[in-house]
């Protein structure tokens, strides 16, 4: 399998159809369907969903008990099983069916010359502009489970999943348009059954607000079954003798929106998008009261039948993903939206920080500014504390501690950080009892020989650390942690007595691009108060990313643990989702098509894997208290991460062996 082919890492491409048609002209309805499949086809899709009825199409009342309309139908069906022979895509067509001397609105999945099934309408509505009783009975007064149709014999019934036994999360379940709009959808069943991917045939006529209507319930029915749903319906064609037509087709995965038709439109359309499977199965077994509910229904579930085909696309040829994957996940693409982030972020991070300060009875707060991105969001997550409480800004003492490589312009925006914000403001000089540290433990900088090794940082480290804690002693204040969540991840911090350990830490479930977008917005919208010197936010966030601690050296922290725009995608792919390197790589290889080269990302997402899962998990073990700010998770042992500290990285290692250095 090609590692860029989005089917070798548990995505399936799905397509709507919604054909011109013409009312009760089946040949004609045939032609446009078998155009539209072939389409999908060449597009790479696995399924492709086309119209309730849509062969007959769905206004035809009375027309459908006509002898010579059923038999078109089944002629029309006939026509697209021929045209599905060479075809690997599976489509579902709507049509009437006689089974048993009665009339059931049905939709067929095939495949390959091949009726896999057929799955009758359970809730027929007859109220307002329908009388769908009048001309059909529901799947539910079946008297028989399989049929004998275009001489194959095929199960019947609308408890039925059909699974790709060569793409296995690739689980289907189909129901018709009024089944989903029932309080207890069939589909929600059938997602229970292992269902991931609910397909609804719909007409669905056209009235003022009920497009938005659609988009609620089908991207809720998905979010709630945890599953991808698509829906197709009826567009230009269908008789406006009473009603009218939209031909609106939605692709939902797990909630959103991933693909829409357009509406109105006098011509035949396809829609597709690529649907994550993995996504679906891992929030399935993550989410346990999914597996409670499964439980509660078992005797129903049980009911449900299995049938198997095989897809057999071609995965050794290159197909590229067809979805947005943002570049930040953390982090809202649209404008409006990151603002509304940004706000709740601050009123997570202020609503904890308020909390603790008015349960410890406790006023003040000892935070470390270094002039740096991390301590300037926590220092503003103070000041506005602060506000909330109604207590005064200087209740809060910022620190700056000079070290040996401390540079003039880190210590100077430090300064004027602390001016703006209007806290207390102080300046300590480390570097006396780091050398007296050295000299204590015996290290050769005491002889002022130049060794910079991991000790002669950590001293520095530990000194400031130390400083905050007797500081807080002192004034009866709390420490304000000021590590971020992306630090967290690759064990880029100093354990115990340096910048790991804090009273409270209002930055530990917060990744470093997002705290850059925070600041950002703290500027751009003047959240310290008109008049206030904003620009040292700006010059903070221009300022190269780096620890300060070896002398005559601008240390880059990205060139040490690679860019952070990188290690976040891998940590919200590898925390929230659970996806194995390769697939992370080929998400991000599509995320950042101009920007890294996929050497690149490789190089990066090591350095990850080996520090996140091999080298850092004790010092997640024990991290202070903090609050969790966003879905994507926080990696404190008594939330979303519980890992032991001795694990091995070797799994994910030999997994990112997989992915080469260009595409291949």
């Amino acid at each position: 399998m090609r590692f860029d082919n989005l089917y070798s890492h548990d995505f399936a491409r799905l397509a709507v159809g919604v054909p011109l048609c013409r009312v009760a002209d089946p040949a004609f309805n045939a032609q446009q369907t078998i155009t539209l499949l072939r389409q999908a086809a060449a597009e790479g899709a696995a399924v492709v969903a086309f119209p309730e009825l849509g062969l007959s199409a769905y206004t035809c009342d009375d027309l459908f008990h006509q002898r010579a309309l059923l038999d078109g139908c089944e002629a029309a069906l006939a026509a697209v099983l021929a045209a599905s022979a060479d075809l690997p895509v599976v489509a579902v067509v709507g049509l009437p069916l006689r089974v048993e001397q009665r009339l059931f609105n049905c939709a067929v999945v095939l495949q390959r010359g091949r009726i896999l099934g057929v799955v009758p309408k359970t809730f027929l509505p007859n109220y307002g502009e329908f009388y769908e009783a009048r001309q059909f009975c529901s799947g539910e007064e079946a008297t028989v489970d399989t049929l004998t149709l275009l001489g194959q014999a095929v199960p019947f019934g609308s408890r039925q999943i059909f699974t790709a036994d060569d793409l296995p999360l690739l689980r289907l379940h189909v129901e018709i348009c009024e089944d989903v709009w029932t309080p207890i959808p069939p589909s929600s069943f059938a997602a229970l059954a292992g269902a991931t991917v609910l397909l609804n045939l719909s007409a669905s006529n056209v009235v003022v607000g009920k497009a938005g209507y659609r988009r609620q319930l089908v991207s809720q029915q998905s979010a709630r079954c945890l599953a991808a749903y698509v829906y197709s319906s009826a567009g230009a064609g269908e008789s406006t003798t009473d009603l009218a037509w939209d031909g609106q087709a939605l692709v939902c995965e797990n909630g959103e929106l991933l693909a829409e038709s357009e509406r109105f439109q006098r011509r035949s359309q396809l829609v597709t998008a690529d649907v994550d499977l993995e996504r679906l199965a891992r929030e399935r077994m993550r989410q346990t009261s999914f597996g409670q509910s499964v439980r509660l229904h078992a005797a129903l579930l049980a009911g449900f039948r299995r049938q198997a085909f095989t897809l057999g696309l071609d995965r050794e040829q290159p197909l590229a993903l067809r979805r947005r994957v943002e570049r930040f996940p953390y982090v809202p693409a649209d404008h409006g939206r990151r603002d509304e982030r940004c706000q709740e972020v601050y009123s997570i991070q202020v609503q904890g920080l308020t909390q603790r300060l008015a349960s410890s009875g406790i006023q003040k707060l000892v935070v470390g500014i270094s002039g740096g991105l991390d301590s300037t969001h926590a220092l503003l997550v103070a000041a506005r504390a602060m506000d909330a409480l109604g207590l005064p800004r200087t209740n809060i003492i910022g620190v700056t501690m000079p070290g040996f490589a401390t540079g003039e312009r880190t210590r100077a925006q430090a300064l004027r950080l602390m001016a703006a914000v209007g806290c207390e403001a102080r300046e300590i000089d480390i570097r006396p009892s780091c050398l007296q540290m050295l000299q204590d433990i015996g290290h050769p900088h005491r002889d002022e020989h130049p060794v910079y090794d991991i000790t002669f940082e950590n001293v520095q480290a530990g000194e400031r650390t130390n400083h905050l804690f007797r500081l807080a002693n002192l004034s009866g204040g709390l420490v304000l942690g000021t590590g971020d969540l992306s630090e967290l991840a690759l064990g880029w911090c100093t354990y115990g007595v340096g910048d790991h350990m804090s009273h409270y830490n209002v930055n530990a479930s917060v990744p470093k691009t997002l705290i850059q977008h925070l600041v950002r917005w703290v500027a751009d919208t003047h959240q310290l108060g008109a008049g206030t010197d904003t620009q040292v936010l700006l010059d903070i966030l221009d300022t190269e990313i780096s620890p300060e601690l070896i002398p005559g050296s601008l240390q880059s922290t990205e060139a040490t643990v690679g860019a952070y725009a990188l290690q976040d995608f891998n940590l919200f792919y590898t925390l929230r989702h659970g996806y194995a390197p390769a697939k992370i790589a080929f998400l991000a290889r599509h995320a950042w098509q101009d920007g890294y080269a996929l050497a690149e990302i490789k190089r990066v997402l090591r350095i990850f894997v080996q520090r996140f899962f091999k080298g850092s998990q004790f010092k997640r073990s024990c991290v202070p208290n903090a609050p969790k700010v966003g879905s994507g998770g926080s990696l404190s042992p008594r939330g979303d991460w519980r890992a032991p500290s001795d694990s091995e990285a070797a799994v994910w290692l030999a997994d990112l062996d997989r992915i080469p250095d260009e595409h291949a």
